[in-house]
């Protein structure tokens, strides 16, 4: 069983009532609560439920440690082999998509690097900033740039570096994978799901109404401290890695530590951000085939959502 959904849909309450319900155990396919120490701005499950129902990928790194796709694969693997030697069933959820992708399709490789174009590109960055590099990319490659936000600089440079190596954009090698996951998906479907054993459950809201919940989660964190705990991991050993620091929620108020902007200010973009992450969360999601997806009503009870995902999983 695999549960997505953007940011705050609920996926995460709904894997835990379920998990409960059918004895299973939890994979978090998130790139973000692996992190040690970063609670509450990743929105981690309570420690409670953590004590009755077993996670798997929560707490795997430090902050200062990077962590791949190819790594998640690595440990997602093992802990299924582990749920499934104690007879339990797996209750994979979580919203990163590309990691998702890749549990469900395979790996995108992608062309190699060339550390000369990659440390060039860096330094335009760091140096002139990244918008030019940013309107560069929409040049030449508007599709990946539509997905790509301006602000992103790994994966923009990832894209131009992708161009400078092999002439063509980094979204054509894209949906040569898109392409062979349809065929996947097309051909001898009792093998694909004897090797794809997941039924996909997918939570779904009103866009007006996710952004609410998105906002009222914003101000939960704040009110929890995610201010503090920012503080105290800048106040680590060791550097933050990129790929923690630049996570939503603790980009924006490193920067408000830094007396960058405001707090207020940090807020607001908290909440920008990740509207921003939903859009691009659903533009991934839409992608996906097999989705069993629950519309879910602004006013439905979680009782509602949850028997009718017990449903599914059921068969029924």
């Amino acid at each position: 069983m695999l549960i997505l959904g953007v940011t705050g849909s609920g996926k995460g309450r709904l894997a835990f009532e379920l998990a409960q319900t059918i004895g299973g155990e939890i994979i978090s396919i998130d790139s973000m609560k692996v992190y040690r120490r970063m609670d509450i701005g990743t929105a981690k499950p309570p420690i409670e439920n953590r004590q009755l129902i077993k996670y798997h990928l929560v707490d795997v790194v430090e902050p200062s440690e990077s962590f791949s796709v190819g790594t998640f694969l690595d440990l997602t693997r093992k802990a299924i082999e582990e749920i499934k030697s104690r007879n339990k069933p797996v209750v994979a959820v979580g919203g990163t998509a590309m990691y998702i992708k890749a549990l469900l399709y395979g790996m995108f490789e992608g062309p190699g690097t060339d550390e000369q174009i990659r440390s060039r590109l860096k330094q335009h960055a760091q140096t002139e900033g990244l918008d030019g590099l940013y309107r560069q990319l929409q040049k030449i490659d508007p599709v990946a740039a539509q997905r790509i936000h301006s602000n992103d600089a790994k994966r923009i440079i990832r894209a131009l570096e992708v161009y400078e190596l092999t002439g063509k954009p980094i979204s054509s090698f894209q949906q040569q994978w898109n392409h062979a996951e349809q065929e996947t998906r097309n051909s001898k479907p009792e093998i694909r799901n004897e090797e794809r054993p997941w039924t996909i459950i997918g939570l779904r809201r009103e866009k007006a109404e996710e952004s609410k919940r998105i906002n009222a989660r914003v101000k939960k964190m704040i009110d929890a401290g995610l201010v503090n705990e920012v503080r105290l991991l800048l106040a680590g050993k060791k550097l933050l890695s990129k790929q923690a620091a630049c996570a939503i929620g603790y980009a924006e108020i490193i920067d408000y530590l830094a007396g960058k902007i405001s707090l207020e200010d940090a807020i607001e973009l908290i909440k920008k951000n990740t509207r921003y992450l939903a859009k691009h969360q659903r533009t991934w999601f839409r992608s996906f085939g097999n989705v069993n997806w629950l519309d879910v009503g602004p006013d439905e009870p979680f009782e509602s959502v949850l028997s009718r995902a017990i449903a599914i999983s059921c068969g029924s």
